[in-house]
């Protein structure tokens, strides 16, 4: 089943494949891009519409793993399926390890290639939450002070009202107003979520 506002890139050098794979895909209700070259996609590839992206392995210029390698310098984190007329074990790997949701030889089956475009949308779904979710964590702790932030490391490391307050030259009843500000700031209840929310985005406490 397709998804609402979810767009398939299609990148591969062979007019023919291209024009079948958009038919294919457009029979089974998705929106399809088709680019000839890699280098046609990425001067008009635009990260924030939902998607995948089906990319040929053997390209003129810039091959399918190359176009993977210039998308995650990019971070563009775009769900990718390889299509190659060879089964090559180290090369599917390679893709594999750095994201590829599948690894499928042409000519592809169907149902292969629909069952991975599917994978592709829950994938990409996921991670546009995850990445909601860090912005929405980064700007709300770019609301904080400067001592906000250091009783935030303190609290998350464990360490007592008394103890901060000691560190950082100031008395506890200060720190209790400081934390309680941070937490209403960060939306947080608990030392727990707290904890949770520094490890997701990789705020070491000090300890």
């Amino acid at each position: 089943m397709s998804e609402a506002g979810f767009t398939i890139f299609l990148v591969d050098d062979d007019a023919g494949v291209l024009k079948a794979l958009k038919r294919l895909l457009q029979v089974a209700d998705y929106e399809v891009r088709g680019f000839s070259s890699p280098e046609r996609f990425l001067a008009e590839h635009d990260a924030s519409v939902a998607g995948c992206a089906i990319l040929d392995v053997a390209m003129p210029g810039l091959d399918g793993l190359a176009l993977q390698d210039r998308l995650v310098e990019q971070g563009a984190g775009r769900p990718i399926i390889f299509l190659t007329g060879n089964s090559d074990i180290p090369m599917s790997v390679r893709a594999m390890k750095a994201g590829a949701v599948d690894f499928l030889t042409k000519p592809v089956a169907r149902d292969a290639l629909l069952a991975a475009v599917e994978r592709a949308v829950q994938q990409d779904a996921a991670g546009r939450r995850q990445r909601e979710e860090l912005s929405s964590i980064q700007s709300r702790l770019q609301t904080l002070t400067r001592r906000e932030r250091e009783v935030l490391v303190q609290v998350a490391a464990g360490r007592l009202n008394k103890q901060i307050a000691a560190e950082l030259g100031t008395v506890e009843k200060t720190i209790k107003v400081h934390r309680g500000r941070m937490m209403m700031k960060l939306g947080l209840r608990s030392v727990a979520d707290l904890v949770r929310l520094t490890e997701r985005v990789g705020i070491a406490p000090q300890h």
